[in-house]
C-alpha cells in the first residue's frame, strides 16, 4: 500500500492448498459438523454454553482469526482514500437497503406461500417467510471479509462498506422487518448487534492497526508487507473451515430432522443470493468501478449477517420455530453459494478497470 493506487489495484495471489480445493473442504467440514452434532452432542452442548448476548465466543474467535489477516493490510490512509470514492458505497447501500429486503420478501413469499404450499402449511410457511425476511434485512458484517480476501478485494474499501452498512442496520433493520412482516413489537437484540460489531470489526481492525504500527516501527514497512503479512496466508481459510465445523455441530439435529423443508427453504434463499449479487455486480460494471471494489460490494448484499438474523428469529418466534430454522438454512446455503460467486468474481476481473474513475 505504498503507492496511491495500491488500494484499488488487483493483486494476483498464489492459490494455497486449502483454497485450491476449498469447495470440497467446505462440504467435508459441513458433514463433519453435522456428524459431531448427531453422535457427539456433548461437544456442541459444551460450546453453546460459551456465549454472550447470543453470540458464540468460540465462533467469534475463529471469525476474528479469519478477519485479522485482512485487517493487517489496512492502513488509515487507505481508508480515507476509500471515502473519496462514493460510487462503491452507493452501489452497496442502495442494493442492500432499497432492493434486497423487498426482493427477498417477494421471492420467499412466492415459493413458500405459493409454489410449495401443497407441502408446507400456511402457518409454517409464514414462519419460514419471516426467517427469510430477517436474513434479507441484515447484510453481511463478518464473512464478507473472507469473501473479499478470496477475491482479492480492497480491504480498506471493504471495511468502509461494511461499516456503513452496520451504521444503517442500527436504524433501518427494525422498521424494514416491521413493514414486511407487520410485526410492531420487534425486539432487536442490540447487545448482539453491538457485540458483533465490536468482535468482528473493532477488535480485528485495532489489532491489525497496532500490528502494522508497532512492527513497521521496529522492523520497517518492507518487512511488515513482504514477510509478516505472508505468514498469515491460509489462516483465513483454516478459520473458515473450523467455523463451519462448529456452526453445523450446533445445527446437526435440526438439519437431519428437516431435510425436505430445508431444500424448499433453500430455493428462494439461493435465488435471492444470485439475484442481489447480479444487481450490485452489474451496476458496478456499468459504473466502471474497479474490480477490487465491485466484488466485495456485491458480496456484502449477497451474504447475510446470520448471527443477527438467528438471534432475532429466536427471540421473536422461539428456538424451535420455522423462522429460526429458515435462518439456519441461510447459514447452510451461504458458504457454498458464496464460494461459487467468489470463483465467478475472480474469473471476471477483466470486465473491470484496475482503478476507479476520478
Amino acid at each position: 500500500m505504498g503507492s496511491s493506487d495500491s488500494a484499488t489495484r488487483p493483486v494476483k495471489r498464489s492459490i494455497g492448498f486449502f483454497e485450491k480445493y476449498l469447495t470440497l473442504w467446505v462440504i467435508g467440514c459441513i458433514v463433519v459438523g453435522v456428524l459431531i452434532g448427531q453422535f457427539l452432542p456433548g461437544v456442541p452442548a459444551a460450546l453453546s454454553r460459551l456465549e454472550y448476548a447470543q453470540v458464540s465466543i468460540p465462533v467469534a474467535i475463529l471469525i476474528w482469526l479469519m478477519i485479522y489477516p485482512m485487517m493487517l493490510k489496512v492502513d488509515f490512509a487507505s481508508i480515507v482514500r476509500a471515502t473519496r470514492q462514493p460510487r462503491g458505497l452507493t452501489v452497496t447501500t442502495v442494493t442492500n437497503w432499497l432492493i434486497k429486503p423487498f426482493t427477498m420478501y417477494v421471492i420467499a413469499w412466492f415459493f413458500l406461500k405459493v409454489v410449495f404450499r401443497p407441502w408446507i402449511s400456511d402457518d409454517l410457511g409464514t414462519e419460514y417467510l419471516a426467517g427469510a425476511v430477517l436474513l434479507g434485512a441484515a447484510p453481511c458484517t463478518a464473512m464478507v471479509f473472507v469473501w473479499s480476501h478470496l477475491s482479492d478485494g480492497d480491504p480498506a474499501y471493504t471495511l468502509v462498506q461494511v461499516a456503513v452498512n452496520d451504521l444503517i442496520i442500527l436504524v433501518a433493520f427494525t422498521p424494514i422487518v416491521a413493514l414486511l412482516l407487520g410485526i410492531s413489537d420487534i425486539a432487536v437484540p442490540y447487545d448482539t448487534l453491538f457485540l458483533s460489531v465490536v468482535l468482528f470489526i473493532v477488535i480485528p481492525l485495532g489489532a491489525g492497526y497496532l500490528s502494522r504500527v508497532l512492527i513497521s516501527r521496529k522492523r520497517g514497512v518492507d518487512y511488515f508487507e513482504k514477510q509478516f503479512i505472508p505468514r498469515f496466508n491460509g489462516v483465513t481459510t483454516v478459520g473458515l473451515l473450523l467455523t463451519l465445523v462448529i456452526l453445523f455441530s450446533f445445527q446437526g439435529e435440526i438439519i437431519l430432522g428437516n431435510p425436505t423443508h430445508i431444500l424448499m427453504i433453500a430455493v428462494p434463499l439461493v435465488i435471492q443470493t444470485y439475484l442481489i449479487y447480479a444487481i450490485a455486480y452489474g451496476w458496478a460494471k456499468i459504473w466502471k468501478l474497479p474490480h477490487a471494489i465491485a466484488g466485495p460490494g456485491a458480496m456484502i448484499g449477497a451474504s447475510n449477517f446470520f448471527e443477527l438474523a438467528v438471534a432475532v428469529a429466536i427471540s421473536l418466534f422461539g428456538l424451535t420455530s420455522g423462522a429460526a430454522l429458515a435462518t439456519v438454512v441461510g447459514v447452510l446455503v451461504e458458504v457454498p453459494v458464496m464460494l461459487s460467486l467468489v470463483r465467478f468474481t475472480n474469473r471476471t476481473g477483466h470486465w473491470f478497470p484496475s482503478r476507479a474513475p476520478v
